[in-house]
């Protein structure tokens, strides 16, 4: 698509407030896409090759939606933090290390996507997020699910293909937690908190991929509480 049709989708953001400017071979902020700031509410950059962003996201405060998976980010800038009307940010398939604690401002956040990236510490800044309701942190470097962990309000937590050893036995707090990914982990069963099992909400517990045979995680003590509620879970749904 040449600059006319580019131009043309940017007189069309002006009415929508929606831009959609992925798979644009794009490396570097557009200098025009900053006069559409205070009127956007969904952004999309994804499939493209920007290795930062500039600290200017900071000014698009209407924004819902922020999709930049797909692209080169090493990290996230602070001021995304500012943006207090998101509820939905996109980053997946990055090389992002580590997520800015400003996120935590976010207080309207109800889906966050990090899958494919190298984050080695559990982003804390997610926790007391009360509208919060996924978390896909799949496909990452994380070895540890801390005990702070256990202040999320997630209904989904995605923790599929880390290098995950160690869970806090506290998760089993989470208030809204009912499906819990770990599949594909360093698990052994003896890791495997067996609060979550007896004493949780979790209603989908996913570990296949694991030290263990999934027979063994049957044996249990706590297996039988965890299927009633997985088993009343799935009669709702039919």
């Amino acid at each position: 698509m040449g600059n006319s049709g580019v131009k043309q989708h940017y007189e069309t953001a002006k009415k929508t407030g929606t831009l959609k400017l992925s798979q644009r071979k794009l490396n570097e902020f557009p200098q025009n896409l900053r006069a559409l700031a205070p009127l956007l509410r969904t952004l999309d950059l994804s499939e493209n090759k920007f290795t930062a962003l500039p600290n200017e996201i900071g000014d698009f405060t209407l924004l819902k939606q922020l999709n930049l998976g797909q692209n080169r980010l090493t990290a996230l800038p602070g001021t995304l933090g500012a943006l207090v009307k998101l509820e939905c940010l996109t980053c997946a398939e990055n090389q992002i290390r580590s997520v800015p604690s400003s996120l935590s401002k976010l207080s309207h956040l109800k889906q966050v996507y990090l899958s494919d990236n190298q984050i080695s510490d559990f982003p804390l800044m997610f926790c007391g997020l009360r509208h919060l309701d996924i978390l896909d942190l799949s496909r990452n470097r994380l070895t540890i699910v801390p005990d702070a962990a256990s202040d999320l309000h997630v209904t989904e937590l995605n923790l599929n293909q880390n290098q995950i050893a160690t869970i806090s036995e506290r998760l089993a707090d989470c208030p809204r937690l009912k499906t819990l990914r770990l599949e594909e982990n360093c698990l052994q069963l003896s890791s495997v908190p067996l609060k979550i099992l007896k004493d949780s909400k979790v209603s989908v517990l996913a570990l296949e991929g694991n030290l263990f045979e999934m027979k063994q995680f049957a044996n249990l003590d706590g297996y039988d509480t965890y299927m009633e509620r997985y088993t009343a879970v799935k009669k709702k749904m039919f």
